[in-house]
């Protein structure tokens, strides 16, 4: 048991270790003086505010991730997580409900200790760099929303999984890999259409010029789209996006109103080039691929973890406890994860690159270009990261590197023309 406890422990001091040493190397990367390379990006005084914005961010991180950080040790070192499950059972002995309390309590609290840190993230960080259009009242209604979601559909989905322990046993982890990745497929598919409408208003881009040119370009690569929606994104931030999302007849693209204020009508198209690059490059199904694969490879791991009883123990439980097992797996799990991350970030990276291919090939690269510039320095984007932060965080390549790859692609063009 101690061995396990000392194991646990030394996982958490070393993800907030690496944490933090590729937090102190990007701040290597911070010059005072706008360097050569980002002049086609930002002038002098927008440069100084990006690094004014990215050393705000950087000093409120360490102070939150060295608070959680102590705070986890602490609740280790005094086993009051099992604490809290020994106190529990005084109240039932049904391994679902338990799991359900236990998880739940856990969840609430974490919400509540995160909720002042967001808020300074987002009334004082964003709000002094112009970000934040967010009202408070919005705010705590989008808090109370998500705490709801998170009890009701994670509730139901943990009930489901200790349930399929509790009949299943040895093979706990494939059933519960085939619940998870169904709701995956699901979550992909309508969460659009069920998820966001709860926070967000989507309405379907107007009739016009910019739709008329959104239909003529997917008409021309053969995409067939018929859901075109605009969300109002800045009645929270004033930062711009578009994503695209579902299959078949749910698939949709989302165009934030932001994004439609902040670029001219060819450099959205070059921007949904892009997205319909990542669909017709089958990037969606590859991510999801994977995604599965490190879901069943994690749901064989807990398995195998929950078959030792002394995790519980480790942390605190009087009893094996399928909750206290879930809880040290998360932690146990930590290195596997911190791979599976990298890997997914370099896939993403080489996705970004092909889909900016696509979208340079079929549309107009020049306008792709000028639409990554602008929502870098409207975003206040820091373009000169650690490589080794980059490796381990980024999902995109920053945009320096994409803009330089555009103009390889349109060189290359011109010699060939």
């Amino acid at each position: 048991m101690q061995y396990i406890f000392y194991v646990i422990i030394g996982f958490v001091i070393f993800e907030f270790v690496l944490s933090k040493t590729l937090s102190y190397l990007n701040t290597t990367k911070w010059s005072n003086k706008l360097p050569k390379e980002l002049e086609e990006i930002y002038d002098e005084k927008k440069y100084a505010k990006s690094m004014d914005y990215e050393k705000a961010k950087h000093r409120f991180g360490n102070i939150s991730d060295i608070i959680t950080f102590n705070i986890t040790i602490l609740l280790l070192l005094f086993g009051l997580f099992g604490g809290l499950y020994n106190y529990l059972m005084n109240f039932t002995q049904n391994t679902i409900l338990l799991t359900l309390y236990f998880f739940g309590i856990i969840a609430f609290l974490q919400s509540v200790f995160s909720l002042p840190f967001s808020y300074y993230s987002t009334f004082v960080i964003e709000e002094k760099f112009g970000f934040n259009k967010m009202s408070k009242k919005l705010f705590f209604v989008d808090f109370v929303k998500g705490l709801i979601l998170t009890f009701i559909i994670g509730g139901i989905i943990l009930a489901i999984i200790t349930w399929l322990y509790t009949i299943t046993k040895s093979n706990f982890w494939f059933y519960a890999w085939i619940l998870i990745t169904a709701f995956s497929v699901f979550m992909m598919m309508f969460y659009s259409s069920l998820i966001v409408p709860l926070f967000n208003k989507q309405t379907p881009l107007e009739k016009g010029k910019l739709r008329d040119e959104i239909e003529a370009f997917a008409h021309s690569v053969g995409f067939k789209l018929d859901n075109i929606y605009v969300i109002d994104g800045s009645k929270r931030s004033s930062k711009a996006n578009a994503y695209f999302s579902g299959f078949g007849p749910k698939k949709r693209i989302v165009l934030y109103d932001t994004l439609i204020k902040d670029l001219t009508n060819n450099e959205l198209v070059a921007v949904l080039a892009h997205e319909i690059g990542h669909y017709k490059k089958k990037h969606t199904l590859q991510m999801l691929s994977f995604s599965i694969v490190q879901t069943g490879i994690m749901f064989y791991v807990l398995g195998i973890t929950l078959g030792y009883g002394e995790v519980s123990y480790a942390l605190g439980g009087n009893v094996s406890a399928f909750a206290l097992g879930l809880l040290a797996f998360g932690i146990l799990f930590t290195p596997i994860s911190i791979i599976f991350g990298v890997i997914g970030n370099i896939l993403s990276r080489k996705n970004e690159y092909e889909a900016d291919h696509y979208a340079a090939k079929h549309y107009k690269a020049n306008k792709l270009k000028s639409a990554l510039i602008k929502l870098s320095r409207n975003n206040l984007s820091n373009l000169r990261p650690h490589p080794a932060y980059e490796f381990f965080h980024y999902s995109h390549p920053t945009v320096l590197k994409r803009l330089h790859a555009l103009d390889k692609f349109i060189n290359k063009n011109k010699k060939h023309s």
